[in-house]
């Protein structure tokens, strides 16, 4: 769509942080091959603020200008806003549908001439049905989020097997067994079977992964292959 209106597009990937230095210049390195403008940053420790206010300054000729921040939800859209104005502006949140949670497009002015606007998430068909579920919607409105809750866990302990020890101090490797012993040391149980509460620990799962409680990352290498295999 971008192209399609002749308009500048610049790739931006947030929350830098949570991942090597070396694995971020290599998903830049990725995204540049295949044509694309690219700047990684992290807004919440302000990290390449100032070379992506320089980056989309660039992309444009002259004063004034507006540009669109478009992308999937909990990216940390607003968050950027916020550190290119330089004050908290844009409402943020990092679990979808909670206070925060961007519902409208709205303009904001990061300095004259420069206005920027900020969207609600989108996701797009290549997101697949855990980003939809996880993204789309907050843990207490999922009716049951044992299966997402499943899938992320199997993807997370795929690139960090000792990703839940460290979150949970959990040894187990089988997701439905770590959110069995999840539940029972948070004591949540149903009242009258006093079986594990899986639902909640599932809920709490997806809560802490949108909170980088969890700690993995995905190489640009397996996301290739990934997209390669049938």
């Amino acid at each position: 769509m971008v192209r399609a209106f002749d308009k500048s597009l610049l790739l931006v990937l947030n929350k830098s942080d949570l991942v090597p230095r070396r694995v971020a210049e290599k998903w830049r390195a990725l995204y540049e091959d295949m044509g694309y403008d690219v700047v990684y940053v992290s807004a919440r420790s302000r990290l390449g603020t100032r070379i992506l206010r320089s980056a989309i300054k660039s992309t444009v000729d002259s004063k004034p200008f507006t540009a669109a921040v478009v992308g999937f939800p909990k990216t940390g859209k607003s968050s950027i806003i916020n550190v290119l104005k330089g004050r908290r502006s844009a409402s943020t949140s990092p679990i979808p549908g909670s206070p925060g949670y961007t519902r409208h497009v709205q303009l904001y002015k990061v300095e004259p001439g420069f206005y920027l606007i900020d969207t609600p998430g989108v996701i797009p068909v290549e997101g697949g049905w855990l980003e939809a579920v996880i993204r789309g919607r907050s843990p207490e409105e999922l009716s049951d989020p044992v299966p997402a809750a499943i899938a992320l866990l199997e993807r997370i302990l795929r690139y960090n097997p000792r990703a839940v020890l460290k979150a949970y101090g959990i040894r187990s490797l089988e997701p439905l067994e770590i959110l069995k012993e999840l539940a029972v040391r948070r004591g949540w149980f149903y009242k009258k079977t006093k079986e594990p509460l899986i639902e909640e620990a599932a809920r709490a799962v997806i809560r802490d992964y949108h909170k980088a409680k969890i700690p993995f990352y995905l190489p640009p290498e397996e996301a290739l292959k990934a997209r390669t295999s049938p």
